[in-house]
């Protein structure tokens, strides 16, 4: 099962089905986002299409010359612009494609427009989602765990359902239902459908102000995106090794992430010639940047000691010390205040209002400190089915540094996310069925060959980690993760706020939906 390849595939199918000729495509803005995901622009040109263009754009020009291929969501807003659409056409033919169900009456609307005759087809092709990578999807939607506090809203159950039906039905499948270098990008950075703002990175160029890193267009990060943060300054310290191996002479030593910096301003030439590498050395060195100023690897450290040990007094001290140190960050420090929360929620001698007190002392904004509480009324003991924190699996903390590259060290940890062991548990056929029921046979009788997993409220690239390596590692199981978002810290805090009632913001789409009908 591969997302990326499905939502690929429909996109060339509609591409082909309109036949030989120049070509634009008509989107809406999630749409827009949809195809950019899993195209680039130059390979869409190659199959004829030379102009974008959103539905809901009001200075489109007549382009008679040009066939319309229009790729929307079925909503409301967009069925009327395509209604006058069709009153008014601007091109010479119409194949339409809706990424899920549209309805009958809409469909009699439509035709109803269609006074010139200039459709050609209409279909409705599933693809109402990110591919975020070929095993893991998002529906980015935002704050749908609020349902867990407040009555749950219609459209926002049925925005989960229609839009899993139709993953599954992309699939075509049997439905029961470290931090990496991607995780990294996406905590420290922020990923958004592949895109990474850097406009606030000091000194930055104005090539580099905003970089795409994606999988299908990008091989170095394609090869790289799982490994972790040594390994990934390791294989980038290589790359350029071999580079200058090919120039008579100039050799220089790269022994930090500066000096890579330093090599590729330096050489306008290696930009020009290898720009994806000069995009990785721009995001790491960002990356080594917010280690160092941030102290990550110290907070790291007592993160993993905080989910993976049953050391009270250790930990207490830990958190204390780095609570008192003004390089830690405010939304660390206030990860560190919830970890410990939850860990150490009904110990005896919890120092938890102490270390309150000691936020408040920084200036920790009073949202901040809410989110402590918030986040136990969201996912404490009394919450959760099974427990996420279990002493018996203590890891040993280790700081691992990387030969061959000073600068670099590796913050990320060996905790494993529970959705390993429920998967494991799955494989296995010893899930039970008390957490986990089955809807229609009572139990599975042979062993799954196809698991598509939903986390509502989101998911996480730890979990996409997690997936990846059970699919090498499991022949013949085929998994694919999918969330109503993909978290990092801060839009996960956003989500507990809402699902607890502490925040205001609802639910919303965040990415960044013969004249005849027919369904694939």
């Amino acid at each position: 099962m591969n997302v990326t390849l499905e939502v690929k595939q429909y996109i060339s199918k509609m591409i082909e089905i309109s036949g030989p000729g120049m070509k634009v495509l008509l989107m809406d803005k999630e749409t827009t986002s949809i195809v950019s995901v899993v195209y680039t622009q130059s390979e869409i040109l190659q199959k004829e299409v030379y102009l974008f263009e959103r539905i809901d754009s009001q200075n489109r020009d007549n382009m008679k010359h040009l066939k319309a291929i229009c790729f929307l969501r079925p909503t409301k807003e967009n069925v009327e612009h395509l209604i006058q659409e069709l009153r008014r056409p601007k091109y010479s033919v119409y194949f339409i494609y809706f990424s899920n169900v549209i309805s009958k009456s809409e469909i009699k609307a439509l035709a109803e427009a269609d006074e010139q005759e200039v459709v050609a087809e209409v279909q409705e092709f599933y693809g109402d989602f990110i591919a975020v990578n070929p095993h893991l999807f998002s529906l980015n939607l935002q704050g749908v765990t609020r349902v867990r506090t407040t009555r749950p809203s219609a459209q926002i159950i049925n925005s989960l359902v229609v839009c899993l039906c139709e993953v599954h039905a992309c699939l075509r499948a049997f439905a029961v239902l470290q931090w990496t270098y991607q995780a990294m990008v996406h905590e420290l950075l922020g990923l958004n459908n592949n895109r990474i703002d850097l406009s606030r990175v000091p000194g930055i160029s104005k090539d580099l102000r905003e970089v795409v890193l994606s999988a299908e267009n990008d091989e170095f990060y394609a090869n790289n995106l799982y490994l972790n943060f040594g390994e990934i300054g390791t294989n980038i310290k290589n790359l350029m090794e071999d580079f200058q191996k090919k120039k008579p002479k100039g050799q220089q030593k790269l022994e930090s992430i500066s000096d890579m910096k330093a090599f590729v301003d330096n050489y306008p030439q290696f930009k020009k010639m290898s720009g994806t590498v000069s995009k990785h050395v721009t995001v790491v060195g960002e990356l080594s940047r917010l280690v160092s100023e941030r102290q990550l690897m110290e907070v790291s450290e007592v993160e993993q000691e905080l989910a993976c040990q049953n050391d009270h007094s250790s930990a207490q001290q830990n958190v204390r010390r780095l609570l008192q140190n003004p390089r830690v960050s405010e939304l660390d420090a206030v990860r560190l205040v919830m970890l410990y929360a939850l860990r150490y929620e009904r110990h005896s001698s919890s120092i938890l209002s102490s270390l309150m007190d000691e936020l408040s002392r920084r200036g920790v904004s009073e949202r901040h400190r809410r989110m402590v509480q918030a986040v136990v009324e969201y996912g404490g003991k009394r919450i959760r089915g099974s427990d996420l924190i279990t002493p018996t699996d203590a890891v040993s903390i280790t700081k691992q540094f990387f030969k061959g590259l000073k600068g670099v060290e590796n913050v990320y940890t060996q905790h494993q996310p529970l959705l390993h062991d429920t998967l494991d548990q799955m494989i296995k056929g010893r899930l039970k069925d008390s957490q986990f029921p089955y809807l229609g046979a009572s139990s599975l009788r042979d062993r799954p060959q196809d698991i598509l997993v939903f986390m509502i409220g989101g998911a996480t690239y730890e979990e996409a980690l997690t997936v990846y390596n059970l699919n090498r590692s499991t022949p013949g199981v085929r998994i694919v993760l999918g969330g109503s978002n993909i978290h990092n810290t801060k839009s996960f805090l956003e989500e507990v706020m809402s699902a607890t009632g502490h925040s205001s913001s609802s639910s919303s789409r965040a990415h960044g939906g013969g004249f005849h009908s027919s369904r694939r």
